[in-house]
């Protein structure tokens, strides 16, 4: 038996996802359709906020077509299933639309923007698996369900290198728990380098600032302390 996989595009269903599968044996060819998710293509950052003004939970995939990381994930991002009266999934290349990113600081795509009731409450950077978005947008809604959306989430930096890899582990910790960041390429920014110096004393990365204490490394058990991560 031969099983083949295509993922396409219908020309009345711009932004949706079918996934076809073909079984072929000597008698007959059977052929499967599953439907995920209803992809919202936006334009520019005044179709954005009109979307987020109708709707409760909105996320927006930034990517940039053509990179790597970035058609990695909106193709995983394409297949998540969700229930979509509770979320709209959206996506914007930003090699098209260029007032989105400068308005919310995002820096490197991809990256995937939640926003509740029309304000933005995570940022998860890079690739991951269709289950693992999956999983993010659940536990984004089981946590607002929990605390009434009223959780005051700490301040988080995260001082790093792009050579830096357990910068990548930590920055991929925060995102699978739901934690929003600021990232701070000190590699880059000589003063932000100096600063962390004062803060911690060590020159090493990645350290990470929460609400104003420094954490050398990726210490995960006083990370996860600090954040109340279980």
């Amino acid at each position: 038996m031969r099983q083949e996989e295509k993922i396409f595009f219908l020309s009345d269903y711009p932004a949706k996802a079918f996934v076809l599968f073909w079984h072929s044996n000597c008698k007959a060819t059977y052929l499967n359709i599953y439907i995920f998710a209803d992809m919202k293509r936006i334009s520019n950052l005044n179709e954005l906020s009109l979307t987020l003004q109708s709707n409760e939970n909105v996320w927006l995939l930034l990517y940039k077509k053509g990179s790597e990381q970035s058609d990695c994930a909106f193709e995983n991002f394409k297949k998540t299933d969700v229930q979509p009266e509770k979320n709209v999934l959206c996506f914007a290349d930003v090699n098209e639309v260029r007032d989105i990113h400068p308005e919310f600081k995002i820096t490197s795509v991809p990256s995937l923007l939640h926003f509740e009731n029309g304000t933005l409450k995570n940022v998860v950077k890079g690739c991951h698996q269709s289950e693992q978005f999956k999983m993010i947008l659940e536990k984004a809604a089981f946590v607002a369900g929990k605390d009434g959306g009223k959780k005051t989430q700490k301040s988080v930096t995260v001082y790093t290198t792009p050579t830096c890899s357990w910068c990548t582990t930590i920055k991929r910790h925060l995102e699978e728990n739901n934690i929003r960041y600021r990232e701070v390429n000190v590699a880059a920014d000589q003063k932000a380098a100096e600063a962390m110096v004062r803060k911690s004393g060590q020159q090493g990365v990645p350290q990470t600032e929460i609400n104003g204490q420094i954490v050398v490394g990726f210490d995960k058990t006083k990370i996860n302390s600090l954040l109340g991560i279980n």
